[in-house]
């Protein structure tokens, strides 16, 4: 009885320790950028390995803060769980349309972003995206409501953005498909504010649909004006942005829809629940340290 009772305390001791077992970010060999004398540290408060029962609202919050969405998809905290080791949002077609701040909205996304927010850092997550018309995300933001001066502006970087139909018939939204689509954005200058405003990104090839398998999208907020960006775990590219990015961000992983990937004439819903759900399998954020 007390071999079993020592055993039973050991694999208890083991399972609570691979909860955060990592000690570095997903890199392939010879890829980790850190800096001589440098090593990760891991911000737990940005973090999650997605293997509860439930999503935990003391980190995430899930009922968009103030953004119910872009119509017609409207954010469902319901669409949003943990199951099976993933975060999972699911997109639906609502019973019928709701009209929400003069906007009609005919489906379903969800939202799920970061209580605290943070600036310079190494930003990774295992995702799998879904087959549907709307989006599969994985981004940081600023809140305006924390700036004040020139800095109630909006720095936005995103990491991967993808759909997993294509709707439209622009060109740009076959790499929406099967690439890495990551971007960084300035916008929201204020008046007599000499701060420049505009968009510079990078792509990078999946091999496939994003909606075939996971894969871990990064990047490496370097400092204000340099981002690096890393699929499954390799260097890809390297932006600068149009404006300083110093201001801190909070994450976001979003399934809405896009005016230029409009609904199907079939709704666009007519996969399986599994089809319509994006998979986060975990999410880290990292911060150099000496």
């Amino acid at each position: 009885m007390k071999t079993f009772k020592q055993l039973s305390i050991i694999v208890l001791l083991l399972t609570v320790g691979v909860t955060y077992a990592q000690d570095a970010p997903y890199f392939s060999d010879g890829e980790d950028p850190k800096p001589a004398g440098k090593s990760w540290k891991l911000i737990k408060g940005m973090s999650d390995e997605f293997n509860g029962k439930k999503v935990n609202e003391k980190k995430w919050q899930i009922s968009g803060q103030g953004w119910i969405g872009r119509a017609p998809g409207l954010f469902l905290a319901d669409n949003i769980k943990v199951e099976g080791g993933n975060l999972q949002i699911t997109s639906t077609k609502l019973p019928k349309p709701v009209v929400k701040q003069g906007k009609t909205f005919t489906h379903g996304g969800g939202y799920v972003g970061s209580w605290k927010g943070m600036t310079y850092g190494y930003y990774e997550c295992r995702m799998k995206a879904n087959k549907t018309f709307m989006s599969s995300t994985f981004w940081l933001i600023n809140d305006r409501n924390e700036t004040t001066g020139c800095d109630k502006r909006t720095t936005e970087l995103d990491i991967q953005e993808c759909v997993g139909q294509m709707s439209g018939d622009q060109e740009f939204i076959k790499k929406m498909l099967n690439h890495m689509n990551s971007n960084t954005h300035s916008r929201g200058i204020k008046e007599g504010c000499d701060i420049p405003a505009g968009s510079l990104g990078a792509k990078a090839p999946l091999g496939g649909l994003a909606s075939d398998d996971y894969h871990v999208y990064g990047v490496w907020w370097k400092s204000k004006d340099e981002v690096l960006f890393f699929l499954d775990g390799k260097f890809q590219s390297k932006v600068k942005p149009k404006a300083d990015f110093s201001i801190p961000m909070h994450l976001r992983m979003v399934v809405e829809t896009y005016n230029w990937n409009p609904v199907p004439a079939d709704g666009g819903m007519t996969g399986s629940k599994e089809d319509r759900t994006t998979l986060y399998d975990w999410v880290r954020s990292w911060k150099l340290v000496n």
